[in-house]
Formats: C-alpha cells, structure tokens, sequence
C-alpha cells in the first residue's frame, strides 16, 4: 500500500495543500530581501486596510470581544510588525561576527502550520504570515472552527495582495472548513507548527512528531508600589482589564496595590466604570464564573453587562467592569485564575516583598511563564520583580494588553504567540518572531590572530 492510499482524505486534504504551498516557498526561496520584504509590506498593508471589516466579521462571527478593539489589534499589530521587520535583514547571509569568524546564513523551514485561536481570528493569522514570509517560508493556516470565515477573509485579503505584486499566492493558504483531524494533520505533517490556542491544543502541537512553537496560559499580575500614585496607573489596569471584552493573554487580570492606597484605588476604580462585588455576592459569583474551578465558557469575551447577569450580579447602566477585592491569593482563591473576560481582583500587601509574593503565588497556581506588569518608578522595586517573578516578560507602567505582545513603544517583538518557556511547557520564553521561523547555518573560519591560552590559563585565571 503506498503512502498516499493510506492517507485519510482529511490527510489527503491537508498534504495537497502543502504541496502547493512548497511549490511557492521554493520559487519565493530564490527572491532577494527587498522583494522578500515587498511580500511582507503587501500583505501587512492589505490587512490594516481592512482592518475595519475584518475586526466587524471575526466580532459577528465568534460573538467574543469588542469590534472597535479588534480593529485597533488589526491595524496596530501589522503596522507595529512591518515597522519593526523591514529594518531586519533576514536572507542568504544575516551577520558577520568578524571577533567570532562566523558567518550566520538564514535558510527558510519551509511550510509552517499556524493553528490559530477564536480569540484572534484575523490579527494572529497576519502576524504569523508576516514573519513566515519574512524568513522565506510559506503558511498554511487551520483556523478555529468558531473563527474560519473571519480566517478565510484575512487570508483572502492577504492572497490578493501577493497577487498584486506577482508574488505566488500559495504562499499563504488556509482550511476553509477545519476540524480537529485537519488541526492534527496540520501539526504532523508541516515542517514546523506555530501553536495558539490552550494547553491541549499546544500539547498536541508537541507530541506531533514535528518541531513547535506554543503558548501558555496568561494571568497578568499587575503591581504597583507606592513611587506611583493611583491615578497614574488605574486608567491603564481599566483599559487592559477591558481590552476587548478581557479576551486577550495579556490583559491585566490581578491589581496587587499598597494597602495605604486601598481607599484611593476602590474610588478610582469605580469612577472609571467599575462595579465593586459585595461580600454578600463573592461566593454566588465566583461558582457562576468559575463552575467546577474551571472558567465559564458562556463568560469569555462577552460585555461586563452579560458577565453580570449570568452571575447573578444586578450591575448599573453602563459598568464597564466588574472588580472584587479579594485577602487570600492563590490556590486558596478562585478569582486569582485569568478571567477572559472584564473582571478583576484585587489585593492590597504591605511590603513590596509581599506584593512579589502574592504575584508569585498566583502565577504558579495558573499563568507561570508568562507575564507580568509593574507601576513603578524605583529601579530597586522593577528588577526585584524582574528576578522573583516566574514570567518570560515584566512591562514597566504600560498596559499589559497592548505592551506585552510588543508595542510601538518597547523593545517587545510584536507577535500574537508569546511563548512562555518551561514554566509554561513552551520551547521559547519569548515573542515568537522570524527568528524563530529560519535555520541559521555557521560558517567558521580560524579565528584570525587566535592565541590559544595554555591549561594554566584556562584553569587559573
């Protein structure tokens, strides 16, 4: 029996694509960086263009966040990649180390399966193809099934503009109608796998046989010290706690404030559209949005005004989130796992050593390896956080939702895949990006005037 008959048609299905898809990797393999780049532009472009439309389609159809915060994902996220990209050599030879006498060649991986989430239907897609391009390769996407007509959408706009330029369009296909055999075809039979989406999910990715590139869970710990007052930093914790209805990774989900501050942060909370849970409301709540300790699936992303009403809570017109203060941390207290959706806890500490604490305490309950947020002024305070904290990236007085996937304004990669190293079962403890996506070869020369040191000086000195 030949390898083809004993294929499923799914898999028959999914290798038909690839092979088409390495027909165009192989041609884009022999272009220069500047028509390389070109490719990447285009289809960066195209997607900001449309930026509108498509954050409308992929509201409608998974029925999850906010459109007008979906259009600012579609728009900022391409145009934070490209700005960042087109200044990155990434073909043929990419560095002279002339200490080292080492030349670095970029080689493409070839066809990368990008399995994307419900969650970000349209901006992760873009991404991922903008940095396969960038090294060379070509992208297959399986989308969610909850998110494929949004997916199709941007892949078609993306398709369209490689069209425009003469570029070959399978560079970028996708599965019009995906199910879990095709994701699982994607993941075994591609070069390499870009993993969005849960822990099962990206388990899979890792088991398939092929190398993968995964994710984590967030549960973005944000700390502030007393160096900063409460009003400099609560517009940032409200609008990355409901950024896009609460769906993303990265948006802040725990504010750990000084306890001297507690008047000050209730107060200010409330005035920027807050609803504070009662005590009487706690435990009715906390079971609604977390039946059997896991979230409420009917919750994610969806408005504060339905998150209450499905918990139970009678919420005034216009709340834009729902806030709880919580005294225990941890395993000891359910509202310290990721919300996706707008709610948020809050906890007052005394010392900053205690604030590090509780932020510890609840990463490693849900969340280890992947971010963290810090208001702060005082250097000594940030880089304690920096080396207690078991996270892949610490922002500093940004709004996590929109900083630490990368930003205009930081060193960050912009990237939808924020990778969350062994804490979080991932090979990367960073923003995946075309770096990722290339193998490197190294040419050695002698180094030149190399003074080989004596076993006395290697040992002794």
């Amino acid at each position: 029996m030949t390898m083809s008959n004993a294929l499923t048609e799914v898999q028959k299905e999914v290798q038909a694509l690839i092979e088409k898809g390495r027909v165009a990797q192989q041609e884009f393999e022999t272009w220069s960086q500047e028509k390389v780049d070109e490719a990447v532009r285009v289809i960066g472009k195209a997607v900001y263009d449309d930026g509108d439309r498509l954050a409308k389609l992929a509201a409608e159809e998974t029925q999850m966040g906010r459109y007008e915060d979906k259009i600012l994902k579609n728009k900022g996220k391409s145009k934070a990649v490209w700005n960042k990209l087109k200044h990155q050599k990434s073909r043929n030879i990419i560095r002279y180390i002339e200490d080292e006498g080492l030349i670095e060649v970029a080689k493409p991986m070839g066809v990368i399966g990008a399995v994307t989430p419900t969650t970000n239907p349209t901006m992760t897609p873009m991404q991922n193809a903008m940095i396969a391009l960038k090294g060379g390769n070509a992208l297959l996407v399986s989308p969610h099934p909850r998110g494929k007509q949004s997916g199709v959408e941007t892949v078609k706009v993306m398709r369209e503009a490689l069209k425009a330029i003469d570029a070959p369009e399978d560079l970028i296909q996708i599965i019009p109608n995906p199910t879990l055999e095709h994701t699982q075809a994607v993941m075994a039979m591609c070069d390499v796998t870009i993993a969005t989406g849960g822990p099962s999910m990206v388990k899979a990715a890792y088991s398939s046989g092929k190398p993968s590139f995964g994710v984590g869970a967030g549960n973005i710990q944000c700390l502030a010290d007393t160096d900063v007052a409460a009003e400099d930093y609560l517009t940032m914790v409200v609008n990355g706690r409901i950024y896009d209805n609460g769906v993303l990774c990265t948006c802040e989900q725990c504010l750990i404030y000084p306890k001297t501050d507690k008047a000050n942060v209730e107060a200010g909370l409330i005035k920027r559209g807050g609803y504070l849970i009662k005590p009487e409301e706690m435990d009715s709540f906390r079971d609604k949005l977390f039946p059997n300790g896991v979230i409420n699936k009917d919750m994610v992303g969806r408005p504060a005004s339905e998150v209450a009403e499905l918990g139970g809570l009678t919420v005034p017109e216009g709340t834009k989130f729902i806030f709880v203060q919580i005294e225990k941390y941890g395993a000891d207290e359910l509202f310290t796992k990721e919300k996706l959706c707008p709610v948020l806890a809050t906890i007052g500490y005394d010392t900053w050593e205690e604030a590090i604490t509780i932020a510890k305490t609840n990463l490693l309950f849900e969340g280890a390896g992947h971010s963290a947020v810090v208001h702060s002024h005082t250097t000594e305070n940030i880089e304690a956080a920096g080396k207690a904290l078991p996270v892949s990236r610490v922002a500093v007085n940004q709004q996590g939702s929109s900083g630490l996937g990368g930003a205009m304004n930081n060193g960050l990669n912009p990237t939808g895949t924020l990778g969350c190293g062994s804490w979080g079962n991932n090979s990367i403890s960073e923003n995946l990006w075309w770096t990722h996506l290339v193998n490197i070869s190294r040419v050695a020369y002698v180094k030149k005037d190399a003074e080989i040191p004596t076993d006395d000086e290697i040992w002794n000195s």
